[in-house]
């Protein structure tokens, strides 16, 4: 991978912070770097949690930020008014799909349960052939581990696919290697 192969990453996060303060600092970190980078952002729209510690981190360092998000969400989750661009779609399967189009790799933080559903269904769609980015999880503080040690689970339970492997990194070290960027 290259740098310019890569000039947008979706990224996959809570709306909420969560209890570790590792988790916030590490997603300012990153989305400051990836701005720093010449990166884009495109992620869910929000302005909580994570998500707006993104989507702020990147716009303090000029960074692009699209956000997409669903109208039946925009209220609940307060979409962020600051952002380069805001896309409002009618569901979440279009929020998935409109990210998948803009975005050139995929990094999931730590989050709950819609930024794992986000996680698997794009690493499924890798492994039916719809496309062939990278799928990554920026595991801050191990929070990927136990997801880890399911997938090893299911390989050794005889279910795996082997599919496009899922890919993790713990710093921005592994990042810049991964997207060949060092």
């Amino acid at each position: 991978m290259t740098e310019q192969t890569v000039k947008r990453v979706a990224i996959y996060c809570g709306a909420k912070s969560g209890d570790n303060p590792l988790f916030a600092q590490g997603a300012a970190q990153l989305a400051a770097w990836l701005a720093q980078q010449g990166i884009g952002i495109v992620y869910g729209g929000g302005h909580t949690g994570l998500m707006g510690i993104i989507a702020d981190a990147a716009l303090a360092h000029q960074g692009e930020v699209i956000g997409v998000i669903p109208d039946t969400l925009y209220q609940r989750e307060v979409g962020h008014c600051g952002l380069t661009r805001l896309e409002h779609v009618d569901s979440m399967h279009q929020r998935k799909a409109r990210m998948a189009e803009l975005a050139d790799a995929f990094i999931a933080l730590p989050g709950g349960i819609g930024t794992l559903d986000e996680l698997v269904e794009i690493w499924c769609w890798a492994g039916l052939g719809d496309h062939n980015k990278p799928i990554l999880c920026y595991d801050i503080e191990n929070f990927w581990q136990p997801f880890f040690d399911l997938l090893t689970h299911v390989e050794a339970t005889g279910f795996a696919h082997h599919q496009k492997p899922m890919l993790r990194v713990h710093n921005l070290d592994e990042l810049a290697a991964l997207f060949a960027l060092k």
